[in-house]
């Protein structure tokens, strides 16, 4: 490997560190909003159910009911949910494809 493709391959390692380092960012702010639309869910959940109580609904069927007038809220943190998994997911792939590339450079640096 020359000298000029280890340049290539460690700015491509740089890059990867600085997609990485933005990527960490957005994962916290995903987590937050995650965060965020769990507790909106959870409170309008508890504020729903109350309701229905009071307006005599069995209880065996409050939970169900609640759930379903509530289908936006859940949508909402599903959402969330998935965007802060897809965050991390993506983090744990630029870290492999970098420690890939630092494997190669470490091996053409010893040859």
């Amino acid at each position: 490997m020359s000298n000029i493709e280890l340049i290539e391959l460690s700015k491509e390692l740089y890059a990867i560190n600085k997609r990485m380092d933005e990527g960490i960012l957005k994962a916290y702010s995903l987590a937050k909003k995650k965060a965020a639309a769990e507790r909106e869910y959870r409170k309008e959940l508890a504020k729903e159910m109350l309701r229905l109580r009071e307006e005599k609904y069995p209880v065996s069927i409050i939970h169900d009911i609640a759930r379903g007038n509530l289908a936006d809220l859940k949508f909402e943190r599903d959402v969330a949910e998935d965007l802060f998994k897809t965050a991390i997911t993506a983090l744990n792939t630029l870290q492999t494809e970098a420690s890939v590339l630092q494997s190669i450079k470490k091996h053409h640096e010893v040859i």
